[in-house]
């Protein structure tokens, strides 16, 4: 009896040896959700080797490339790998990538995601499909699917505005129970108790970013370890210390970068994202051109006339 108890230990141990552990204090910190740059129609990839380059000298912790800020819904199969490539490569092993994988097709995102961990991706980011809105349980078995296909960590990705359902706290949970590598949520749900609801229910090991760049502080304040950021294709190294400053508990120093920044995080959501950010990466002379595609549209005369004076304030320009 002795010997068969002393066997059935060791064939535990071994199996939770053999399966993979995640580190979630990787997900702590500014990751950007990069823009892609765009110019005469085609992807510029000059543009974005200059733009990851702007994201290393400021120290960013990681980058997510071809998320919604990115492009996603109008970039075709073969550009959105090929711009996953091109970022891992310039990004050259010193911060880890995440891929945007996510569709509201569960055969596309499985597909997305095979393909750009063939591309070099650390790990995915991946939304709740949107316009189909199905149900809890099928979320539950749509980021299945997903998560059978890979081994690499993935992020969720809840923004009710955009995919008109959020991602419950039961799915989170399940899903980091059945499949440990599913281990961090982008929360931009605008809510400060669904942080605190997250991190309550499923544990601290599992992780939270804002997805909102002015709701960084507060949501940090609730247990969220950093931002996945728009504002941050610009403004990198002040963020970085923001957050840094938010997870050392020292709130008084990030409070006073929070407050600095708060307009910008505003002003560069006064047209739809990605435009304005483009329009602002362009201004700094980072990227060449702030063109987007349809059906976005360029920059309105309103939004200008608040970024203009404000970048100059902020000495961006």
């Amino acid at each position: 009896m002795l010997v068969l108890e002393r066997n059935r230990s060791l064939e535990i141990i071994f199996t939770l040896l053999s399966e993979p552990i995640m580190n979630t204090k990787q997900f702590s910190g500014v990751f950007t959700a990069l823009a892609t740059p765009m110019k005469g129609g085609e992807v510029a990839y000059a543009d974005l080797e200059k733009l990851v380059a702007h994201q290393l000298d400021g120290g960013i912790n990681g980058l997510v490339s071809v998320g919604t800020t990115g492009e996603s819904p109008t970039l075709n199969k073969a550009e959105h790998i090929e711009v996953v490539r091109a970022t891992v490569k310039a990004a050259g092993g010193k911060v880890p990538v995440y891929a945007g994988t996510g569709s509201n097709s569960t055969y596309e995102a499985v597909a997305l995601t095979r393909e750009a961990e063939k591309a070099g991706a650390d790990g995915f980011l991946v939304v709740a499909p949107y316009y189909n809105k199905p149900s809890q349980d099928g979320l539950m078995q749509h980021f299945g699917k997903i998560a059978e296909a890979t081994e690499k960590p993935i992020i969720l990705y809840s923004i009710p505005s955009r995919c008109g359902i959020e991602i419950s706290i039961d799915v989170a949970a399940r899903l980091y129970e059945k499949y440990p590598h599913v281990c961090c949520m982008k929360a931009a749900e605008g809510s400060c108790e669904k942080v605190a609801e997250y991190v309550r229910a499923i544990g601290p090991d599992y992780a939270v970013m804002s997805g909102d760049d002015s709701l960084t502080l507060p949501f940090m304040s609730a247990g969220a370890t950093g931002v996945i950021s728009v504002a941050s294709n610009l403004v990198v190294s002040p963020l970085v210390e923001m957050v840094r400053a938010a997870n050392a508990n020292d709130f008084a120093a990030a409070r006073a970068t929070f407050l600095k920044y708060f307009p910008f995080f505003r002003g560069i959501f006064l047209d739809p994202n990605p435009v304005p950010i483009k329009y602002a990466l362009k201004q700094a002379g980072i990227i060449e051109s702030d063109e987007v595609r349809l059906p976005l549209g360029q920059i309105s005369g309103e939004a200008r006339a608040i970024l203009d004076p404000l970048m100059f304030e902020l000495e961006l320009t």
